[in-house]
């Protein structure tokens, strides 16, 4: 039988799912195990980026100009507007071809909706939400699939192109690069204290205003010789996202925690306990890796805090620092910061 679509008044998004955003990641842990029992076929010698680093996109060349970067990303909602869960999640999903260095060009989209819960307006905002993420990133949603389901799931398939010489990969950080952030951490934590019925209007505004800005700095900063590695910081937060920049690169990374930009009331929300359970599952999967040397459960949850379309993370010689900052105030990042260094090391974190 086909499912009757719903009517009357539309259900809290966010109560139709068990997490949301990019708190529904599996745990980097658990993800590792999974993947190990897969066999590995060989690889093209096209496939210029594939699933070896746990990069953010799969790169293909095309020709000596031209590589194709592919990706997808999908979630349940983080937000109640069903407008904002859709521009969210298409955010979100561009984010992995700026990562990459790379301009996108056309996007497909990934829809599962529970037909016989949410009328049928909620999920049209939903997709017109991605549609207009997508409008002012300049790329069309082009087609996709769509199935009903018991949790609600929007994402996009994304497609982009790098010239081969201005891919960027997380593995390729160098000793003595500077680390520089480009958004402010603190959407899992506001997330989950919209769950909760305990933020504001300024909160969410914050939140929705963070979450849905366009990596765009992604393809200018590539374009410099001296930023050697990029990533976007997700659903494994700062600490997880920086980790797998120091496994890629057989190096150490070093974080000023004072230096790290935080979301407006973020720490204050946290201290309440305010925080998402991905962010344990977080800590669990790499936190022997990382070096509190002042432990704090506080800073531990923040810098472990799932972000939701967050910010790139870049890699540069320090000859580059002033031009990074450059591009990203240029491209509307007030935030950006220097954060640290990678240095000689094993592959840790270690957070002063």
């Amino acid at each position: 039988m086909n499912p009757t679509p719903a009517t009357g008044p539309a259900p809290r998004l966010t109560s139709l799912s068990h997490g949301g955003g990019c708190g529904c990641k599996i745990a980097p842990g658990v993800l590792s195990s999974i993947l190990q029992q897969s066999p590995l076929w060989p690889m093209p010698s096209e496939l210029l980026v594939g699933i070896e680093t746990s990069d953010d996109a799969a790169v293909y060349r095309l020709n000596d100009e031209q590589a194709l970067i592919a990706t997808t990303d999908f979630f349940m909602p983080i937000v109640d507007d069903p407008h904002d869960f859709g521009a969210i999640a298409a955010t979100n999903a561009i984010s992995d071809v700026y990562a990459m260095g790379g301009r996108p060009i056309m996007a497909l989209a990934l829809v599962g909706m529970p037909i016989n819960t949410l009328p049928l307006e909620t999920i049209g905002a939903i997709l017109r939400g991605g549609q207009d993420a997508c409008a002012r990133a300049g790329i069309p949603v082009a087609g996709g699939h769509s199935i009903d389901s018991i949790e609600p799931i929007y994402g996009l398939a994304v497609m982009g192109i790098v010239h081969p010489q201005n891919i960027r990969r997380n593995r390729e950080a160098r000793p003595g690069d500077v680390l520089v952030l480009g958004k402010p951490l603190g959407v899992g934590v506001l997330s989950a204290a919209l769950k909760k019925e305990k933020l504001d209007a300024p909160g969410y505004r914050r939140m929705i205003e963070n979450a849905t800005q366009l990596n765009t700095p992604g393809p200018l900063l590539a374009a410099l010789p001296g930023v050697h590695a990029m990533t976007d910081v997700t659903g494994f937060g700062l600490f997880g996202h920086a980790l797998e920049m120091c496994r890629g690169a057989g190096l150490s990374a070093r974080i000023q925690a004072a230096s790290v930009p935080l979301l407006d009331d973020v720490r204050e929300l946290a201290a309440q306990g305010l925080i998402t359970g991905a962010s344990a599952r977080n800590w669990a999967s790499y936190g022997q890796d990382v070096d509190l040397r002042k432990p704090d459960p506080i800073t531990q949850a923040l810098f472990t805090d799932p972000q939701t379309s967050g910010g790139l993370l870049v890699s540069c010689a320090p000859g580059s620092v002033e031009a990074v900052l450059e591009i990203f105030r240029d491209e509307g990042f007030a935030h950006a910061r220097v954060i640290g260094q990678m240095q000689e090391g094993p592959a840790r974190v270690t957070l002063d």
